[in-house]
Formats: structure tokens, sequence, C-alpha cells
């Protein structure tokens, strides 16, 4: 069982700056792919960025050159480094943990990140 803490969101101008954290319950960087997803309200869930447990990174087109998935093994955190946001990201965003292979998906509370003047 895994279980994760977002924090970081909060109300932001667009143009502005957000880090996200990811907490995790335990040291599993190594053998599990992290990810962050976000939900806008009337919209699904769509994934923003994922990190493998070997490194690689990906994004989504929309914050291709904005943000910046990251972890830090000695800490168990994910990171979302969020810059150049735009009203249009205001949603919930949510950690992810699965291993690969796995049809298990672990889910944290989520953080809200709003962007408006």
């Amino acid at each position: 069982q895994v279980q994760l803490v977002e924090s970081g969101g909060g109300l932001v101008q667009p143009g502005g700056s957000l880090r996200l954290s990811c907490a995790a319950s335990g040291s599993i960087f190594s053998t599990y792919n992290m990810g962050w997803y976000r939900q806008a309200p009337g919209k699904e869930r769509e994934l923003v960025a994922t990190i493998t447990h070997a490194g690689s990174t990906n994004y989504a087109d929309f914050v291709k050159g904005r943000f910046t998935i990251s972890k830090v093994y000695a800490k168990n955190t994910v990171y979302l480094q969020m810059n150049g946001l735009k009203p249009e990201d205001t949603a919930v965003y949510y950690c992810s943990a699965r291993r690969p292979y796995s049809t298990d998906d672990y889910w944290g509370q989520g953080t809200q990140v709003t962007v408006s003047s």
C-alpha cells in the first residue's frame, strides 16, 4: 500500500509560479512510476507529467516548457514546478503512483491550483 500527500497549491496570478509537492509513505521511487494529473471543473482527469522509476520524464503538450517534474529520493517526494501559469491550468492536481505492469493505482487527496487575476 502507498500513501501520497500533495501540498503547495494556492491562488496565483497568470504568469505566476507554484511548486507542488507529493510526499510518499515510503521509499518507492526506485520501483514505482510517478505522475501528476489534474481535473478541472466539469472535465475528466488528465495527465500532466510523469517520471518513471528510472527517472525518465514525459509531459502533456499543454505544459511542455512550463512545468517540470522531479523527485528527491532521500525525501520520498515528487515535485511539480509550474511556471508561466495560465487560467486554464486551474484544477485540482493529484499525485499518482503505479508499479510497472501493475493495474494498481494510488492517488493523493489532491491540491487546488487556481490561476486568476
